[in-house]
């Protein structure tokens, strides 16, 4: 089968749609489909052969974080010349509403084509905005995936009808396989406390962990507080009390292999965001390296989380934050059961499954027969 994957944020930054449309790309490269992914960048020379750029991307900020998207006569151009060339028998566009490749590619595609919606945003002003003009396109999608049951809500209230739910994928294996960092792992009396996520974005909820902390180091003051991803490293710390800067260490942007070894080193892994989550692929990395996870009461979170799988604390209280840090980091055995219990839940969120039932969409917008062709 030839899927054309149309992603609507600049590819060469770090975000949870880009990977997904990465990942995916790769999984149908590896097991005899043909994907090409199509999307903004800012350095073509790094990306990989089934990529093309349909230009460079501006910042516009969004649902409480900045997305980088192109949009122009110029794009659509590029997007026009990508599907003719292409000859997809399905387009799968990620974000259909944003205003990017995504939408260009809807109005321009006259073929079988699914959509994933990943934004969780019950009351979004520029979706109901948006929805009057682009219905007329939103109607030419044939199968329709959220990747949450936030994001499916989302679907029915914004642009009614109904969506599947199939969730973000992980390739397990390879968290799971990881090797420790010796610098990263927790030591007797310092143990270690992940936070992962771009620093400079309030949602990402730091200053909540930030704060959290500086109650945790009263009790212990050994513990270390490890932030891996981009941003302001000064500033972030700036913004610290003098006990919580100097327990704090600023990894900067990290590798896949990084992370994967990051998450599965430290003691405990906490994410604190505030809102504007749909999924939390961050949680199901941490869950398949073994790291115990904490994590703020977010809808999505629960339900990647399930039942046992991660603790969780009131978003935004840094007080219940602190005791549940506190405790954990004193009780190696709820750890070691959330690490467990986290490991097993993982698997249900592998690329194994996650694309067999993306192919099953697949399935039910193409003729039959598309998706037994062989493709060398």
């Amino acid at each position: 089968m030839r899927v054309g994957l149309v992603c609507p944020y600049s590819f060469d930054m770090p975000g949870g749609v880009q990977f997904h449309v990465r990942d995916l790309a790769q999984w149908l490269n590896a097991h005899g489909h043909s994907a090409q992914v199509l999307a903004p960048a800012e350095d073509e020379e790094s990306m990989p052969d089934y990529f093309t750029s349909c230009g460079r991307a501006i910042p516009v900020r969004y649902n409480g974080s900045v997305a980088r998207l192109t949009f122009g006569p110029v794009t659509a151009a590029r997007v026009n010349r990508w599907l003719a060339d292409g000859e997809f028998d399905v387009v799968h566009l990620h974000e259909p509403m944003t205003p990017s490749a995504s939408v260009l590619a809807l109005w321009a595609f006259d073929g079988p084509i699914v959509a994933t919606f990943h934004t969780s945003t019950l009351r979004s002003r520029a979706m109901s905005a948006a929805y009057p003009l682009l219905r007329p396109s939103l109607e030419k999608i044939s199968g329709r995936i959220a990747v949450s049951e936030a994001a499916r809500r989302t679907v029915v209230r914004h642009i009614g009808g109904d969506a599947v739910v199939i969730p973000n994928g992980v390739a397990v294996a390879d968290f799971a396989g990881a090797s420790p960092q010796p610098d990263w792992r927790g030591r007797p009396g310092a143990p270690t406390v992940g936070f992962l996520g771009r620093i400079d974005e309030p949602r990402k909820g730091l200053a909540v962990l930030a704060n959290a902390m500086d109650s945790v180091l009263e009790t212990r003051p050994g513990a270390r507080l490890l932030i891996a991803g981009p941003g302001d490293a000064d500033d972030a710390r700036d913004a610290m009390t003098a006990r919580v800067a100097a327990a704090a260490e600023f990894l900067g942007p990290v590798s896949d292999a990084d992370k994967a070894r990051f998450l599965t080193s430290i003691d405990l892994y906490v994410a604190p965001n505030t809102g504007g989550e749909s999924f939390g692929i961050i949680l199901v990395e941490a869950l398949a390296a073994g790291a115990p996870v904490l994590a703020s009461d977010l809808p999505a979170f629960l339900r990647v989380l399930g039942d046992g799988a991660g603790a969780s604390f009131t978003n935004g209280d840094t007080g219940q934050l602190a005791g549940a840090i506190t405790s954990l980091l004193g009780d190696d055995v709820s750890r070691h059961r959330l690490a467990a219990a986290g490991s097993a839940r993982a698997w249900d969120f592998d690329w194994s499954i996650v694309a067999e039932d993306i192919l099953a969409v697949y399935d039910t917008v193409t003729p039959s027969g598309v998706r037994s062709r062989a493709w060398s």
